[in-house]
């Protein structure tokens, strides 16, 4: 089946440095299939037989013992993917200022508060909306000036979150579907 494994926090600020060449390798070590990355942030397409978590647990693992990094590692299916990018609250914002909304996925499942506890800390015109698993930020000042910290999101969701902004939601669902080159 093809997937999406979404690394939390690599090549950013220059911490937790992970060539994509490698992760392609080591990806392919653990018998994924036509495995293709998108921009150096972690976001790995694949086809594997096994089940998600199972995925999950198998790419953690082999990035701790090459890279000696606990990385969250966040894996989803195709159709959960196209459902995501179907279901964005926040299409009109999407289309002005792409790079002011985010998809954020968590690990674990949402805590079913967990959208109206973080609107409470947004500020500025900031506005979260949870869709089923997942949870859709419009940074209306951009996420670099928010006070909605990846730490933050974690602590309200209760494990770790990802974020892929707007053209990468839409960039990994060309990756999926076969329609964009990878890098």
């Amino acid at each position: 089946m093809r997937r999406i494994a979404l690394l939390r926090g690599i090549n950013v600020g220059g911490r937790n440095r992970m060539p994509m060449a490698d992760l392609r390798t080591i990806c392919e070590q653990l018998g994924w299939q036509e495995v293709q990355t998108y921009i150096q942030s972690g976001n790995v397409v694949f086809r594997s037989a096994e089940l998600p978590a199972a995925d999950e647990a198998l790419l953690e693992r082999a990035i701790a013992q090459r890279f000696q990094l606990h990385i969250p590692v966040i894996v989803r299916n195709a159709a959960t993917w196209a459902a995501y990018a179907a279901n964005n609250p926040f299409m009109a914002e999407s289309h002005e200022v792409p790079s002011h909304v985010m998809l954020a996925l968590a690990k674990e499942p949402l805590r079913s508060a967990t959208a109206e506890e973080l609107q409470e800390q947004a500020r500025d015109g900031e506005r979260l909306v949870a869709v089923g698993e997942a949870l859709w930020i419009y940074y209306s000042a951009g996420a670099g000036r928010s006070r909605l910290s990846p730490a933050l999101l974690d602590r309200y969701a209760g494990s770790p979150v990802t974020t892929r902004n707007w053209r990468t939601v839409l960039q990994i669902g060309r990756l999926i579907t076969g329609e964009q080159e990878t890098s």
